[in-house]
């Protein structure tokens, strides 16, 4: 029982971390029509941000989560604003390719910056988990990511619902043209759109390296694709999917680890993929588009 309830934990932890990075997926998409592909990147930098900030700075655990959520979001600005927003009225396959490049050439800097070897850092979670929690042996870092992670979608449930920035997202969602016509600045929602998702990836690079503390290049690249699979899982486009995807993709590894067959972990994912995308393409909470002809 106890082996049980740790897996299920830690489940829920990593998929908290997929959920999260998987919002910037799902926001980007939803509002933008289309797939940041370098997403994953931009956790790269964030956790390089964390590193710099402890290791060599020596600064409190909090003031790294503040510099990378800080630099993401200036990133994630940047790469809008150079990479994607001449392209708004370029075809997917163009946004695609530039996607791919963009994530590259972050992939290649950070290693003419810090090296192709893994950094390691401290945690940045130390504190001690309560006495009946950790009997399971129920660590910090799973609790801290998992509250994290529900505390971040209601308060991004209330941002899209309840404040002007968020109704314009929606907005534009909906019908970008329609939009523009009611006075809503469709580019800055865009590049709006962009920061807030990057600085979510801020916050997942951080409780990801909270649990696994190494930085390298190429990090970013599985965890921005398992996330991707998490969003398209719970459809692509919805907040509240993205973190049920999220979740599910978790807890799957966590499932095919318990019964010892841990090196298909990465492989089950892709295989939920296929899945869905046979059975039911919109995911879980995704609804068909009726386009007007």
């Amino acid at each position: 029982m106890t082996v049980f309830i740790q897996y299920l934990v830690n489940g829920l932890s990593m998929g908290s971390v997929y959920a999260i990075i998987a919002l910037g997926y799902t926001m980007v998409y939803g509002i933008a029509k289309m797939l940041n592909f370098a997403h994953g990147d931009v956790i790269m930098v964030g956790a390089y941000v964390s590193f710099c900030a402890t290791s060599y700075l020596g600064l409190p655990g909090w003031v790294s989560v503040v510099l990378s959520c800080v630099v993401c979001t200036v990133l994630g600005v940047l790469i809008e604003g150079l990479a994607y927003k001449p392209l708004r009225q370029a075809g997917p396959l163009a946004v695609l390719i530039t996607a791919i490049g963009v994530s590259y050439f972050l992939q290649n800097a950070a290693q003419l910056l810090w090296g192709a070897t893994p950094k390691n850092f401290t945690s940045l979670v130390t504190f001690q988990v309560p006495e009946f929690l950790a009997k399971f042996n129920v660590s910090a870092v799973s609790l801290v990511t998992i509250v994290a992670c529900l505390v971040i979608m209601a308060g991004l449930m209330f941002f899209t619902g309840k404040t002007k920035m968020g109704k314009a997202m929606r907005a534009v969602s909906e019908d970008k043209a329609a939009a523009q016509l009611m006075g809503i600045n469709v580019n800055r929602t865009i590049s709006f759109t962009f920061a807030l998702g990057s600085a979510l990836a801020g916050i997942a690079s951080v409780l990801y390296c909270a649990a696994y503390p190494q930085a390298t290049p190429t990090m970013g690249s599985m965890l921005g694709l398992k996330a991707f699979v998490a969003a398209v899982l719970g459809g692509i486009g919805s907040i509240p999917g993205a973190m049920v995807g999220g979740l599910a993709i978790g807890l799957a590894e966590a499932m095919v680890s318990a019964v010892g067959l841990s090196v298909w972990k990465d492989g089950i994912v892709f295989a939920i993929l296929i899945v869905v995308l046979l059975v039911k393409p919109t995911g879980i909470m995704g609804h068909e588009i009726q386009e007007k002809v």
